[in-house]
């Protein structure tokens, strides 16, 4: 072993046996120092480093882990950040928690440490879902909002989200500022722990009922929903908050045949009957389609733990159960809503969605034929919300998404939000059997017909420890020094850095700067319209490359040839970059 390392360990795990820390954590450390040398250096080699997004790590004891303390520290880090920011107003912060072990005891140690700083804590009573946390931000008048969730990560995880006073996930300059006074928090001597508990105000089913009532004035089609309120509908939510609010909200729009997965309903931090609560896994949602098969469903819907991204699965023209991932959700449901604003007179030219660099283009195209405008942003939903706070009172934000299951519509909340998208993929769905007697899954293939059939794939490589990061940095470099003159045959046109914060028009050999932060990403477009992107992950050891190709698509019977064919030149890309 490394001996200033472990010197470094011994140093940090005597600390805590000598300082104040509880019995049962002293006792933890105690064990590992006799018992599990390699537990102890990975519970103390290092901070759990708090990201622009928060907190995400393993629970357990130790600087390098989720646990009472570092969570205690996060907070009295943000809670100094934010008096800097806003002075002498009456401070005020609303936090929420997801279903996973030990989230409402974090949840309750960052109000403490809140009120003990003199804020008016708002927590919510019970688990509530991500979303409505961004809305209560807004609604109540906080400046920050804090919920306790790892989203879909492993029952292991847990996490720290922290918002904004527009309820979004925080963003330049305050993400890295945030980042600074967290960091300055080396002692829990420096944390308030006690006092200000009567500061502390529960929220819930009053908050719960102002969430919903917004959520129900985007509702765009009532008639078709009352004339398809049988619509059987099969939801589950993974053991997670979910359940809380999305089987009621669905009643309350008008779906009367909702059935909710009863293994699955109980919310448990353990996720028992899933390998992972990822509704981007087809295992995640098997509970609920077997469920589905039983009674004759024709929709599943699941979500994940904190209920801000949704699955589904429609049935295709043989009667089985078809999966759909995020970029098809999204168009669907792009499609599906500025087709009613625009039957509904309310396109005035002053709308527009937002889609991230790396979600599907037939969202864009989708956007054009509307004569919507539409933002191409950075990944991650924090960057929509950007969008949407800078075109506040100018223009209107109809709805906008992610490939990783993520969409929201409306602004009322500023994150992606699963409840409303449960609901509008139900509406959706009743609007297409009502108009067209189309399912989803055909009502899918019409839009591929008349955009073109965009079909993406996503491919993530996993690279272990410090020699990963270094050969994750390399493949970057490498793409940079060495970009591929063409793909499968079609001449690369343009070359995007996002690092750079420049567009390589390879035609022309002129460059156009990109006006979006940088970040570490490229993209390879061809002349058949062909995008490779290229991404490090910013909180898990792996680079990922997203492939996006397009295919005409004359008539529904063609799709399965022409899906195979953009399958089959997925595949071959991945060869010839040398991915696979």
């Amino acid at each position: 072993m490394n001996t200033d390392l472990d010197a470094l360990v011994n140093q940090k795990a005597e600390k805590w046996l000598s300082g104040d820390y509880d019995d049962v954590t002293k006792e933890e450390i105690r064990r590992m120092m006799k018992d599990d040398r390699k537990g102890l250096v990975e519970s103390f080699y290092k901070n759990l480093e708090f990201g622009t997004g928060g907190l995400r790590g393993i629970m357990g004891v130790g600087t390098n882990r989720m646990n009472a303390y570092t969570v205690a520290m996060a907070t009295q880090g943000l809670a100094n950040y934010i008096k800097l920011q806003f002075g002498d107003e009456k401070l005020k912060v609303a936090i929420a928690y997801d279903s996973r072990n030990n989230s409402a005891e974090f949840a309750d140690i960052t109000a403490r440490v809140f009120a003990a700083n003199g804020f008016t804590v708002y927590l919510f009573d019970s688990l509530r879902p991500t979303p409505e946390l961004s809305f209560a931000v807004r609604q109540l008048g906080c400046q920050s909002g804090v919920v306790i969730t790892a989203s879909h990560n492993p029952k292991e995880y847990n996490g720290y989200k922290a918002y904004w006073n527009d309820g979004a996930q925080v963003t330049a300059p305050h993400d890295t500022n945030i980042i600074g006074e967290v960091n300055k928090i080396e002692s829990l001597d420096q944390v308030k722990w006690t006092g200000g508990e009567e500061n502390i105000v529960r929220i819930g089913k009053d908050l719960d009922r102002i969430y919903m009532d917004r959520l129900r004035t985007l509702m765009l089609s009532p008639e078709a929903v009352a004339r398809h309120a049988d619509l059987k509908i099969v939801y589950t939510p993974l053991h997670g908050t979910g359940g809380v609010l999305v089987p009621e909200f669905l009643r309350e729009v008008g779906f009367r045949n909702v059935t909710v997965v009863p293994e699955q309903a109980v919310p448990d931090g353990n996720f028992p009957t899933v390998k992972s609560p990822n509704p981007e896994e087809q295992s995640a949602l098997q509970m609920a389609i077997d469920l589905a098969v039983k009674e004759g469903a024709e929709l599943v819907l699941a979500t994940d733990p904190d209920a801000d991204r949704v699955g589904i699965a429609v049935r295709n023209e043989k009667g089985e159960f078809v999966l759909l991932n995020g970029n098809q959700t999204a168009a669907i449901l792009t499609y599906y809503l500025l087709t009613r604003w625009k039957e509904l007179g309310k396109l005035d030219g002053k709308e527009f969605i937002v889609k991230t660099i790396v979600t599907s283009e037939l969202l864009a195209r989708i956007a054009e034929s509307f004569g919507v405008p539409y933002y191409n942003v950075l990944t991650g939903f924090k960057f929509i919300a950007e969008v949407i706070r800078r075109e506040e009172g100018k223009t209107r934000f109809i709805g906008g998404g992610e490939e990783s299951y993520g969409f929201l519509v409306g602004d009322f909340v500023r994150d992606k939000d699963a409840v409303i998208s449960c609901a509008m993929i139900a509406e959706a769905a009743a609007w297409a059997k009502e108009q067209q007697g189309l399912s989803l899954y055909a009502l899918l293939k019409k839009i591929y017909v008349q955009y073109g059939f965009y079909k993406e794939s996503l491919l993530s490589i996993t690279k272990q420890g410090k020699d990963g990061q270094e050969a994750i940095r390399q493949m970057m470099t490498d793409l940079r020094a060495n970009p591929p003159k063409s793909i499968q045959g079609s001449l690369v046109v343009e070359v995007r850095d996002y690092q750079e914060q420049v567009t390589h028009d390879l035609k022309t050999g002129t460059t156009l700067p990109i006006e979006l932060p940088k970040s570490n990403v490229l993209q390879f477009l061809t002349e058949d319209g062909t995008i490779v992107s290229a991404r490090p992950s910013g909180t898990e050891p792996k680079i990922k490359f997203y492939f996006g190709v397009r295919g005409d698509l004359c008539c529904v019977e063609k799709y399965d040839e022409v899906d195979r064919q953009l399958t089959e030149k997925i595949e071959a890309i991945k060869r010839e970059l040398g991915l696979i």
